[in-house]
């Protein structure tokens, strides 16, 4: 059984939601970012979702899109995230993780995607294709990873089973209309996506973008399998960066994961 699915299903027996915890690889350095790895799992992570910085990153906001930059700055790339990656798993074999980002630097280090699980990546999410495309077609094919795809307010129906066809690990929702880290969420509207998502698949549905409280962590759990965490926990990595004390993160992860219990 792969790590995800493991994990999935650990937390489905025991009752429990799945907290899906995002960090920019390389923001704002490498052994940092081994350090908040770590920490985020200490603190209630259950997958982790690494960010691979890109030059143009649609799919994020301002926060995230600073996160980039500032890690790019540090020559970050998918070498040096797979190493990090490689390190982490020196003292921890068991945590899910999944490369987050976009298709030009995936092509451009396929054949280390390809081979990647050997190094302990588990899944691989690209933001700015079809989720219904495959990999295989742009030359990644390694069936060793799950491969996550995205869902959002404004996916058509006719093209959801084909994405849920087409998807493995999890199925990540996306809960508005807009980047990472807007606000405005529709309770209503998303429970029936979620349903309808659901309805079609028996893949874990995971809701993402736009979460901040902890209530909105509660609601947005109960429609789902286990929500995904982004903005607040990079802006906070970023707050407390100059003097390394992350005590905050650690916190409000750690909230996080009580509200979805």
């Amino acid at each position: 059984m792969r790590r995800i699915e493991k994990k999935l299903t650990e937390l489905s027996k025991n009752n429990l939601k799945a907290f899906v915890g995002y960090i920019v690889a390389g923001d704002p350095d490498s052994q940092t970012s081994l350090d908040l790895m770590h920490l985020s799992v200490n603190a209630g992570v259950d997958i982790l979702e690494i960010g691979v910085p890109f030059t143009d990153p649609i799919a994020e906001g301002p926060i995230i899109q600073q996160a980039h930059d500032r890690s790019l700055e540090n020559n970050t790339n998918l070498e040096s995230i797979i190493d990090l990656i490689k390190r982490f798993r020196e003292k921890d074999n068991e945590t899910p993780i999944i490369l987050m980002g976009y298709i030009n630097n995936f092509l451009t280090y396929k054949d280390l995607i390809n081979t990647s699980h050997e190094s302990g990546v588990d899944g691989i999410l690209v933001v700015d294709i079809p989720g219904e495309l495959s990999l295989k077609d742009y030359g990644i094919d390694n069936q060793n990873l799950d491969i996550i795809s995205l869902v959002s307010p404004t996916t058509a129906q006719e093209r959801i089973q084909n994405i849920v066809n087409n998807s493995s690990g999890f199925i990540y929702y996306v809960t508005l209309r807009g980047v990472t880290g807007s606000s405005n969420l529709d309770g209503k509207e998303i429970a029936q996506n979620i349903e309808y998502i659901k309805s079609l698949t028996k893949t874990p549905v995971m809701a993402g973008f736009g979460i901040k409280s902890k209530d909105d962590a509660k609601l947005l759990s109960s429609f789902s399998d286990g929500i995904v965490i982004g903005s607040s926990i990079v802006e906070l990595i970023h707050k407390n960066s100059e003097n390394k004390d992350f005590h905050e993160v650690s916190d409000y992860i750690s909230n996080m994961k009580d509200a979805i219990r």
